[in-house]
């Protein structure tokens, strides 16, 4: 029973992830336009380390231990988590929302594909299957955007590339935390993922932008900062009671939601976004990766029960 219970809470706080992924590849579209990718990127660190950090010091004043001494793969993790951020706002200047968050599942994948490497869950004909599913879908999605692209060809697939980078740091990140998570409490982590990114990017921000942003400006930062602490945070908490794989399945599902939001806001056409809605062909490519994407990921072997009860067992006694 208490597997169960361990196994639905995974669940929920892997689906509060792609909740919050699903709107903020549009949230950020949007914020591009207003401040440059550093200095967003640096802010959306800062309000999600300020939120923990004070929280720590006035509830659990020894979590802040980790500032001082973190340990290695830590930094590892933040350096991936980092440079997430950073090549993924780079990839969205230069794409558009649909566009990136289809790319961006390059990153699940290949973490279904670092769960089968190292932590043992096995592969069988069908996940290889969708694994040729999914990038037949990524290689129609990529032809089918760049043709509906008129003059600006290079940049667009420059814009891909750094999707893509920004996958495989997720990737590294993941993969970190995945490991950290059975030894520390996760949010602990957390706090150093953000604390590192903050003090990293502040030399190259530009905080004067801040001067010229009105109320809703400042409520759209505000909610990017409150997107990271909120979806990572779920999503460290997924890793305790979820195996990698099925993770992966959950986070997948998230461009269905901005597929969603961004056709209702190219019919409502509002001014604050550049429409945008998917051809029958670039729906179809995309729809082939998020079925390829879940049968890569959805088939592997877990773990053995004991160990992963006995991690889970660990990890929240570290917690408490």
């Amino acid at each position: 029973m208490a597997s169960d219970n361990n196994r639905i809470k995974g669940i929920l706080f892997a689906s509060t992830t792609a909740f919050f992924w699903g709107f903020l590849a549009i949230a950020l579209k949007v914020a591009s336009g207003l401040l440059d990718p550093l200095t967003i990127v640096w802010f959306r660190f800062l309000i999600a380390f300020s939120v923990l950090f004070f929280f720590f010091l006035i509830k659990k004043p020894r979590y802040l231990k980790i500032l001082r001494q973190p340990p290695l793969y830590i930094i590892i993790a933040s350096l991936g988590l980092g440079i997430n951020y950073l090549a993924f706002l780079y990839g969205l200047k230069l794409t558009t929302p649909n566009t990136a968050q289809v790319i961006i599942q390059v990153g699940p994948i290949m973490l279904g594909v670092v769960g089968l490497v190292f932590f043992h869950e096995k592969i069988s004909k069908r996940q290889a299957l969708g694994y040729l599913v999914a990038g037949t879908g990524l290689f129609i999605f990529y032809r089918e955007s760049l043709s509906s692209i008129i003059g600006d060809e290079e940049m667009f697939s420059m814009g891909i590339l750094w999707v893509v980078v920004a996958a495989m740091a997720w990737v590294v990140y993941a993969t970190f935390q995945k490991m950290l998570v059975k030894k520390y409490p996760a949010q602990q982590l957390n706090l150093f993922l953000f604390a590192l990114p903050v003090l990293l990017f502040l030399p190259f921000t530009k905080p004067s932008g801040f001067i010229l942003l009105g109320f809703w400006e400042w409520m759209l930062m505000i909610y990017l900062g409150l997107n990271t602490l909120i979806a990572y945070g779920s999503l460290a908490m997924a890793f305790k009671y979820l195996e990698a794989s099925k993770i992966s399945i959950i986070v997948t599902l998230n461009p269905i939601i901005t597929f969603i939001i961004m056709g209702s806001l190219t019919l409502a056409e509002v001014s604050w976004i550049e429409p945008e809605i998917l051809s029958t062909r670039g729906l179809i490519a995309a729809l082939l990766v998020l079925t390829g994407a879940i049968m890569a990921v959805s088939l592997a072997k877990p773990v053995n029960k004991k160990e992963i009860q006995s991690l889970i067992k660990k990890s929240s006694e570290n917690e408490e």
